[in-house]
């Protein structure tokens, strides 16, 4: 268990990668910190339904993090040193990401809806019974934009910690030509954070319940989205 806990906050090895795959993960990874950092360091944030939050600490639980791809820039920024442990896929592009977030004090866990799936879900059960938070982006790594997976709905069960599905909509933000048009708050912007109702799922929930549950949880992050516009455009 410490080896896995240890692992998950170190960088990974890079052996199978070609010197010129080496450096551009390297390199990808430094920049993408530093402009997170730097962009994150303007933003000014304020916070609706943080008593959700609380509400979990005050249960005993802790949260399983559960939002939208497209925000990831706004979330690695407000969220870092927290020790949250993140699913990465095991793509290429996943190694410059992995490093990024992990300078902001996020672990990794290495897995994905195809490929080492289950292998991932258990070390995330195992690591948050040993106190470890989680943190899912519902619809990545590739898609489809906005529907949730059941990975985080299996991890809530098995473990007893509620999702807590949230978004950050930023008043003013760049939108990337990318799968999930990532948004890129813009510099000295303010960005609101909305947490949902935390969501439980029953220790012994069957597939009906748990399909139920991961509507539930999808249904929470489209109302999030909706209130988050809503607050950008004063509607």
């Amino acid at each position: 268990m410490a080896e896995l806990t240890e692992s998950a906050y170190q960088f990974a090895g890079l052996e199978r990668y070609t010197f010129g795959q080496r450096l551009v993960i390297r390199l990808a990874g430094l920049a993408f910190y530093l402009a997170i950092r730097i962009n994150g360091s303007t933003l000014r944030f304020e916070r609706t339904g943080w008593e959700n939050f609380e509400a979990i600490g005050a249960a005993g639980r802790l949260p399983i993090y559960a939002f939208w791809h497209d925000r990831i820039v706004a979330g690695t920024y407000y969220f870092r040193d927290r020790g949250i442990i993140v699913l990465s896929s095991t793509s290429f592009d996943s190694e410059y990401t992995a490093r990024c977030i992990q300078r902001f004090g996020f672990g990794i866990i290495k897995g994905s809806s195809t490929r080492g799936g289950i292998q991932a879900l258990v070390g995330m059960i195992r690591m948050m019974k040993q106190g470890y938070p989680m943190a899912f982006t519902l619809d990545g790594p590739k898609g489809p934009r906005y529907e949730a997976k059941s990975g985080p709905v299996l991890l809530a069960k098995k473990t007893g910690n509620p999702l807590m599905p949230f978004v950050i909509e930023a008043k003013s933000f760049w939108t990337i030509g990318s799968w999930d048009r990532l948004q890129i708050p813009k510099p000295f912007t303010r960005a609101n954070v909305i947490i949902g109702t935390p969501i439980y799922v029953d220790k012994n929930a069957r597939d009906e319940e748990l399909e139920a549950k991961r509507l539930e949880l999808q249904a929470s992050l489209d109302e999030l989205v909706a209130r988050g516009s809503a607050w950008r455009t004063g509607s």
